[in-house]
């Protein structure tokens, strides 16, 4: 048993007993835990407004022998506009809710985290469209899972020039004349190959600084979408 002070998100909470809650926190270093908050559904508990879904904190934790107990928390960002907001805590829930599936515990998420945080943040404090922000979030968060597509050149011939499709079978860019072998390659304006290298690319504080047509949006939607469901092998709507 030890202490331990991490800063982290609430991905998941849960009512346990008559007072207490279990969360389940998104973590730099710690990976994806699960922590009991003892008395948190108390009114006037300190733990309170910290153990509330998508609450960004400092965490003190005790570690236990099969989970992490919460002993203070000190919040940092709770996101407020999702909470007034139903269609943008919708776009964010559907968000939490895929990095939920793809964390584990004991493994180093900072890349995630500051994903998740940085396209919340967007979603509560711009207009942005939400499609588009939740189209760079599956192509980045894809990219840091590991399957990061060709986007330099065509993934099958090498050509630098007239790429015209996005191969899901074949994880990247093709050109017109490769794509014609490639049924299920899907075909992307100049404008939306542009907006995916930017995603690539781009920065973790510079990532949603793009702009797209909206029939760009609509092409970047498609692909981002297919392109995640193929490699998590899991539809997400």
């Amino acid at each position: 048993m030890g202490i331990i002070k991490t800063k982290g998100i609430v991905l998941v909470e849960s009512n346990m007993g008559d007072t207490d809650k279990m969360i389940t926190l998104l973590t730099p270093g710690l990976g994806k835990i699960g922590c009991a908050a003892k008395g948190a559904r108390r009114p006037k508990s300190a733990l309170l407004a910290g153990t509330q879904y998508l609450c960004f904190a400092d965490y003190i934790l005790f570690e236990g022998n099969n989970t992490y107990n919460i002993n203070s928390c000190d919040i940092i960002e709770i996101f407020y506009n999702l909470r007034t907001d139903l269609d943008k805590l919708e776009t964010a829930a559907n968000i939490t809710k895929i990095v939920n599936d793809v964390a584990t515990e004991n493994e180093n998420n900072y890349k995630t985290l500051q994903l998740l945080l940085n396209t919340l943040y967007m979603i509560s404090e711009t207009e942005m469209n939400r499609e588009l922000i939740t189209s760079i979030f599956k192509m980045r968060l894809t990219s840091i899972l590991g399957f990061t597509p060709q986007i330099e050149k065509c993934v099958t011939c090498g050509e630098k020039e007239n790429i015209t499709h996005f191969s899901i079978k074949d994880n990247g860019f093709k050109c017109k004349e490769c794509s014609k072998q490639d049924r299920g390659a899907i075909t992307m304006s100049k404008g939306t190959k542009d907006g995916i290298k930017y995603t690539i690319m781009a920065p973790p504080k510079k990532l949603f600084g793009f702009n797209i047509t909206e029939e760009c949006i609509q092409e970047y939607k498609i692909i981002s979408r297919i392109y995640l469901n193929e490699k998590l092998e899991k539809e997400y709507k």
